[in-house]
């Protein structure tokens, strides 16, 4: 009985200092700034990707850290171009970048001074997130970073309770106050030596509660998220939060995702959580792994991008497309081809997709629609035998054509809303976009 009185009371003290968060004017302003982007690329590299087996080689192969950190040795991006990376995100109509600054195994990827196990201690010795933050800034690119709450190598953090890391080799009795005033100290470098940072994506807080889609999903530790938070928007009150817990928001959060899902949609197996009023955003790789594996070659097809792109705008989201660098920092030209025919598309599609929300019908099993002022864009993503569709809300429109053409497609009014005559109309590519001025 004692231990669930001091349950609660830790629990309402945690409540009422996380809730007292009132977003600043500057944050709601890049929160909608955030929401019109749409498309953003994910990038998992680092020291896994020497083995070229994933960016989770260390738990699935049960490699002790000793061992493990001989990578340090191995790890010498000299192909990695900043420019490179920046302009082919750019070119691919991408309007941000999230960079792994530290994954599971701790290793950090800038120059941190809170730890030895670090990018410039391997014989590459730069900075490429300062490289990576100046191109960037050059090129009209944001730059969110991501940070992994779980910690495979450090003794202190929690690893007695944690669901993973079980192999790495620790003995060391944990200590969570030594751990998070780390993280602190990492944080505030990466909020203070590499200027505007647009978000902090932060992943791991799943390693310790029950697995997904069990009853029970509450944290075996108290992060002190209330502190962490607090920290990050005080250092830059601009950047966005978010916590890829697969849980309802917490309080101080300022965005929501969705790992290998688009909202409302559960097939991976790990979006569990309801689509909330924050900004949302989905994070699905170009392959089947999130870092560099030699023998991954299921790349997903320019049309599946496309349509996961568009699915995500027609549900209010973004699109966070991942790649993972090869560890000589190079991108695959798997990639590189697949993102060129992308950014050809959205030169020409992109305004059913920038700067829109999901438009006044619901996702359907032919395709979304998106809205913004003064349009509706239908998206037909699939083949239709029908031969009209019905847009409910929309009731005096000026003109309705095929986007990307002077077809003006015949229409009627009704009471709630516009029946659109799509006889005739020949699918083309993998969207075709009916434009509703």
């Amino acid at each position: 009985m004692k231990k669930n009185l001091l349950f609660i009371l830790c629990f309402i003290v945690f409540a009422s200092q996380a809730q007292t968060y009132t977003p600043t004017k500057t944050n709601l302003a890049a929160r909608t700034a955030f929401q019109d982007s749409k498309f953003g690329m994910f990038i998992h590299w680092g020291d896994f990707s020497v083995l070229g087996d994933g960016e989770w080689v260390m738990e699935n192969k049960g490699i002790n850290k000793t061992d493990y950190k001989k990578l340090i040795k191995l790890f010498n991006p000299v192909d990695f171009d900043a420019a490179k990376w920046v302009s082919t995100a750019k070119n691919a109509g991408m309007k941000y970048i999230v960079l792994i600054t530290r994954h599971h195994d701790g290793f950090s990827n800038w120059d941190t001074k809170q730890s030895d196990w670090k990018i410039t201690n391997t014989r590459y010795k730069n900075d490429p997130l300062k490289l990576l933050a100046v191109e960037c800034q050059k090129q009209g690119i944001k730059l969110g970073l991501y940070y992994s709450l779980l910690d495979w190598t450090r003794d202190d953090y929690p690893h007695e309770t944690g669901r993973t890391g079980q192999k790495s080799g620790r003995t060391a009795k944990s200590n969570y106050d030594s751990y998070l005033k780390f993280m602190k100290g990492q944080l505030t470098e990466l909020l203070t030596n590499y200027g505007t940072i647009s978000c902090i994506w932060f992943d791991g807080h799943w390693d310790q509660t029950n697995p997904e889609g069990a009853a029970d999903r509450s944290s075996r530790i108290n992060w002190k998220y209330d502190e962490i938070y607090s920290l990050i928007h005080k250092l830059q009150p601009a950047c966005m939060i978010g916590n890829n817990h697969h849980l309802d928001p917490i309080p101080g959060e300022d965005f929501q995702m969705f790992e290998q899902d688009l909202p409302g949609q559960n097939n991976a197996g790990l979006s569990f959580q309801t689509a909330s009023a924050l900004p949302l955003e989905s994070c699905i790789t170009m392959n089947d792994a999130w870092g560099f594996k030699i023998n991954d070659h299921n790349y997903k097809s320019f049309n599946n991008i496309i349509h996961t792109l568009v699915g995500a705008a027609g549900r209010n989201s973004n699109l966070l497309l991942n790649i993972g660098p090869m560890a000589n920092g190079e991108i695959q030209q798997e990639f590189r081809d697949t993102l060129a025919l992308v950014g050809k598309w959205v030169k020409q599609y992109g305004a059913s997709i920038y700067g829109t929300r999901g438009g006044p019908l619901a996702p359907q099993n032919w395709g979304v629609t998106t809205q913004d002022a003064k349009h509706v864009y239908v998206h037909i993503l699939a083949a239709q035998k029908r031969g009209a569709l019905f847009i409910p809300g929309v009731m005096k429109p000026t003109k309705i054509t095929l986007m990307g053409t002077s077809t003006n497609l015949p229409y009627s009014i009704r009471p709630n809303g516009l029946l659109i005559d799509i006889h005739g109309i020949a699918a083309k590519g993998p969207d075709t976009v009916i434009e509703i001025q």
